[in-house]
């Protein structure tokens, strides 16, 4: 249930402009979860949330883009597996240099994308499960960002 709550926390701040932990709680309320204020700052805390300003000059919550070595570990590892992809409507085929599957999966896994249902990997091809077509082109998006991104330098990858 933690788990779903927390998805579901991740799929909010990214499609609302979410400013209160209020604002927070009566949208999980209308996707059916029960939750208390205790619950939900709680949940902020161990989803590493921070507010940023948005768009209409209010405040919001997101999720941190770096949070730490725990982070850059795993996105190292899928930049450095990464060699492809390529999308068949919801189904995500990525592939990696030979034996490198099964990490740069668990590298997905952990970095948790709301839209990856789940990931199986061979020795050189994963195979990710997305919510719909649409959200397989937006995680196609978030790997190339992060797949280029180089935090030890100013330039991304080339």
């Amino acid at each position: 249930m933690k788990l779903e709550r927390h998805s579901k926390i991740v799929e909010l701040i990214e499609k609302y402009e979410i400013e209160t932990q209020d604002e927070l709680a009566e949208y999980l309320e209308e996707a059916g979860f029960r939750v208390t204020q205790a619950t939900v700052s709680r949940d902020i805390r161990e989803l590493k949330l921070t507010k940023v300003q948005g768009e209409n000059g209010r405040q919001r919550y997101v999720v941190m883009q770096n949070q730490g070595s725990f982070s850059d570990k795993y996105i190292r590892i899928l930049r450095d597996g990464f060699l492809s992809m390529d999308m068949a409507q919801n189904i995500l085929v990525i592939k990696t240099v030979s034996g490198m599957a099964m990490a740069v999966a668990a590298a997905l896994d952990a970095i948790h994308f709301y839209e990856i249902v789940g990931c199986i990997a061979g020795d050189d091809t994963i195979m990710c499960a997305v919510r719909s077509t649409d959200d397989t082109i937006l995680v196609m998006d978030k790997i190339r960002k992060l797949v280029q991104y180089c935090p030890d330098s100013e330039e991304p990858n080339s």
